[in-house]
């Protein structure tokens, strides 16, 4: 791992620093665990005391801290704690923080290499240096654009477009006729472009009368019917500076293309369906899933395991808590919450009323029965 000098640190992290500005670190640690050749991660005064158990000669603390009396001989202080370590973490790893690229020391070097069991189709574009790995395959068509990096085992479509600096670990599948922008970082076992989960039956099916119905039961429908295939030729569009997690997959859309914004994030076993859109710098976070044809405006995020019904709309800035099912259109700004989401304070209103009632109910039940009046004569 290269090292770093305390003064590179703090332009890294644009931030005021202190002491020895030219003692260097390989490394950052947990301010229990550093060791003298690491930077001690204690941005905050709560972890200023774990500092004595390690052996940090250096750490990144928060702004005020007195560094001398902590016994280190330099420090960097920052404001915010999330965003230092977004700027400290991608400098440690060599990596582009201000762009969100993923870029590495081959990337900044300029550096590329194929792999001799690499397979590249003669009517593919290379761009200058780009790197494919070990048993990659680079289909008819597609376009590289340069300085893409490649692992292991990834498989490019035919016409698949990709652009300058992306990265895609090892593993991961682009379909045929997916368009990727600047940047793109896909992490292992990602899938993008695959079919629609997508079918109709040749009757009306019980299950669509009951979407119509809204839940009538006594509905018909017919029943016993083979499930036939739409299939997918929209293909996926991707803007620059996406980030997609292990294991993730955006499917193609119908006709048109399912399209994810610029700037967004998708964490890991995230499902995107058919059609969806995606506005820009979204938050897409893990076990999270959209179906088909649902509209996100800009800045949405989806907490843990949130869900998205089909055919509806999120607006700008809208905030899906954790577990939460969106069934229905909601407005730029909101925050919602609960199964189905409705506005997170109603919500939360409701769940401070539900753990009450069992309090209410002893409550009534100690109660003695109010003797009934005898009637008059």
């Amino acid at each position: 791992m290269s090292a770093f000098t305390i003064a590179e640190i703090a332009r890294a992290l644009q931030a005021p620093a202190a002491g020895d500005l030219s003692l260097r670190i390989c490394g950052a640690a947990e301010p229990a665990e550093a060791g003298p050749d690491q930077l001690a991660v204690a941005m905050r005064p709560a972890y200023g005391e774990a500092l004595a158990q390690g052996r940090a000669r250096a750490a990144v603390l928060w702004e005020g801290a007195d560094w001398k009396a902590l016994g280190l001989e330099a420090a960097v202080f920052v404001a915010r704690p999330r965003l230092a370590l977004a700027a400290l973490t991608a400098h440690l790893a060599g990596r582009r923080a201000a762009t969100g690229g993923p870029g590495g020391d081959d990337a900044r070097a300029g550096r590329g290499e194929i792999h001799p069991g690499a397979q590249i189709d003669p009517g593919a574009r290379i761009g200058a240096h780009v790197s494919v790995g070990a048993f990659s395959l680079v289909g008819p068509g597609a376009v590289l654009g340069e300085g893409v990096w490649l692992g292991a085992h990834v498989s490019i479509g035919a016409g698949v477009r990709i652009g300058d600096g992306a990265r895609l670990e090892d593993g991961v599948r682009i379909a045929s006729g997916v368009r990727i922008g600047a940047r793109f970082h896909a992490l292992p076992g990602v899938v993008i472009g695959a079919d629609g989960f997508s079918y109709v039956t040749a009757e009306k099916s019980r299950m669509e009368v009951l979407r119509e119905t809204l839940g009538d039961e006594a509905a018909g429908g017919a029943e016993r019917q083979a499930w036939l295939k739409i299939e997918s030729l929209g293909g996926v569009e991707i803007g620059d500076d996406v980030h997609v997690g292990a294991n993730s997959c955006i499917d193609a859309g119908t006709i048109r293309p399912t399209r994810v914004g610029d700037g967004t994030r998708i964490d890991n076993l995230v499902q995107i369906g058919h059609n969806v859109t995606l506005g820009r710098n979204c938050l897409i976070c893990g076990q999270a899933g959209v179906a088909g044809s649902a509209v996100l405006g800009d800045n949405v995020v989806l907490g843990g395991q949130a869900g998205v019904a089909d055919n509806i709309s999120l607006g700008d800035g809208v905030i899906v808590a954790a577990g939460s099912m969106v069934l229905s259109n909601v407005p730029a700004g909101r925050a919602m919450m609960g199964y189905p989401a409705t506005r997170m304070s109603a919500q939360i209103e409701s769940y401070k009323a539900l753990r009450r009632l069992p309090r209410i109910l002893r409550q009534l039940a100690a109660k003695k029965p109010v003797p009934k009046t005898p009637p008059k004569r």
